[in-house]
C-alpha cells in the first residue's frame, strides 16, 4: 500500500491502564498491525496527547508515555497534541504531505473523541481512511457502554462515510499485495 501510513493515536499508559472496553483485543490487534506494517514498508506514525499539568496525561509523566506493548521504534515519528484532532497545531499534515501520503490506517483511543475528530479532519484534508476492526477503544460513560460507542462510531458514523471499516484480515491482504 504505497503512500499509506499507520497512524497510532493516544494509546498511552494512563488510558490503557484505566481499562477501556476490549483493551486486550485492541492492544493485540494494534501490535499485530505494527508488525505487519513495518514488515510491508508502511510507515508508522504516533500521536500523543498532553492534557496539561496535573493531569494523568501530563507531558513527561509515566501515564503520558505510549503504552509499552505498542511503543514506537527509535526512527518512528511521534507528534504531540493538545486537542482532539491529531492535525491541529501538530505539524502532522505537513509531514504527511511531505511524504505524499494519500491513505491513513487509523487506530487508537478514544473512539468518540480523538479518533472521531482525527478521522473527520483527515477526511476533510482528502486522505483515504481505513479503520481496522477492533483497533480503537474507549470507556463506558453515563450514556453508553464502551462497546456501544465502538459499534456506533465504527459502523454507523464512519464506515462508508468518512472511512472504510474493515477486518484486519482484509487489510492484511491489501498490505501484502
Amino acid at each position: 500500500m504505497k503512500n499509506t501510513v499507520l497512524l497510532v493515536v493516544d494509546v498511552q499508559t494512563a488510558l490503557v491502564e484505566a481499562g477501556p472496553y476490549n483493551k486486550e483485543r485492541v492492544i493485540g490487534n494494534i501490535a499485530y498491525l505494527l508488525q505487519l506494517c513495518r514488515a510491508n514498508g508502511v510507515e508508522v506514525v504516533y500521536v500523543r496527547h498532553d492534557d496539561g499539568e496535573g493531569s494523568n496525561l501530563e507531558q513527561g509523566t509515566p501515564g503520558w508515555q505510549i503504552y509499552n506493548e505498542i511503543k514506537p521504534m527509535k526512527e518512528e515519528r511521534i507528534f504531540e497534541k493538545q486537542y482532539n484532532s491529531a492535525f491541529l497545531h501538530t505539524g502532522l499534515k505537513a509531514y504527511l504531505d511531505s511524504k505524499q501520503v494519500k491513505s491513513i490506517i487509523l487506530v487508537g483511543m478514544q473512539t468518540e473523541y480523538c479518533i472521531d475528530t482525527t478521522c473527520k479532519v483527515a477526511f476533510e484534508h482528502g486522505y483515504q481512511l481505513i479503520i481496522p476492526e477492533e483497533t480503537n477503544m474507549t470507556f463506558d460513560n453515563e450514556y453508553l457502554t464502551g462497546k456501544q460507542l465502538y459499534e456506533f462510531y465504527n459502523y454507523k458514523v464512519w464506515n462508508k462515510r468518512f472511512a472504510t471499516v474493515q477486518s484486519i484480515e482484509e487489510l492484511e491482504e491489501e498490505l501484502k499485495k
